[in-house]
């Protein structure tokens, strides 16, 4: 006989599953091929329980790119506690590991999705989202030792998403980038965002002194 009731703490528990099943899925083989139908079919419930804890896609997707958010910073401060790493090779393999997500289990939004998913998200919605994005990389730079400000956080979050949709751009979205050299073309980006890293690292680090 079907379960008709369930307690708090039961819907938390397959909230919580609905999110990590859908994180993994949509890290693995993008969101937009990523189903309603596969998430809960995978959790075991039905579609109608589903849409009781989202009311569409766009939402899971939304809870996915926050959950995934102190995982991305715990591996920032274990790549910079890594002995083994210079800082420098530390913030690459960073924003290398962010750039390949479907490798490494992180989730990253391409020119579709990205335009799909604001279309359909509330005003409220895209105002936190904006809020959270902006304290995730805050929270990057400061984990690389990089004082922030707003002007620096936005550009570091325009370079960094850039590099990443860029990749995951070719050859389908972006036909006129050569694909056979996307992965050079990654390797030069994330370098340069290294370098004007490294610039105002040092540079605080000279405001400090001074």
């Amino acid at each position: 006989m079907p379960k008709v009731a369930y307690s708090e703490e039961d819907r938390e528990r397959i909230r919580t599953a609905l999110i990590t099943v859908g994180l993994d899925l949509m890290a693995k083989q993008g969101i937009q091929h990523t189903t309603v139908e596969q998430i809960y079919k995978t959790v075991g419930i039905s579609r109608t329980f589903f849409y009781s804890f989202f009311p569409t896609k766009e939402d899971l997707v939304v809870e996915t790119l926050y959950w995934q958010q102190p995982k991305i910073l715990a591996y920032v401060r274990r790549l910079m506690a890594d002995p083994a790493l210079s800082w420098r090779d530390a913030v690459k393999q960073f924003l290398h590991a962010c750039c390949y997500g479907e490798r490494n289990g992180i989730a990253v939004l391409t020119l579709e999705e990205q335009q799909l998913l604001f279309k359909r998200l509330s005003e409220e919605s895209c105002r936190i989202f904006r809020q959270k994005q902006f304290r995730l990389f805050q929270e990057i730079l400061e984990g690389f030792g990089v004082k922030t400000d707003e002007k620096t956080v936005w550009l570091f979050t325009n370079l960094s998403l850039a590099v990443m949709v860029i990749r995951r751009a070719l050859p389908d979205t972006l036909p006129l980038l050569v694909s056979e050299a996307v992965d050079e073309t990654v390797d030069f980006q994330i370098d340069a965002i290294v370098d004007a890293l490294e610039k105002r690292k040092k540079a605080s680090g000279a405001d400090m002194l001074g």
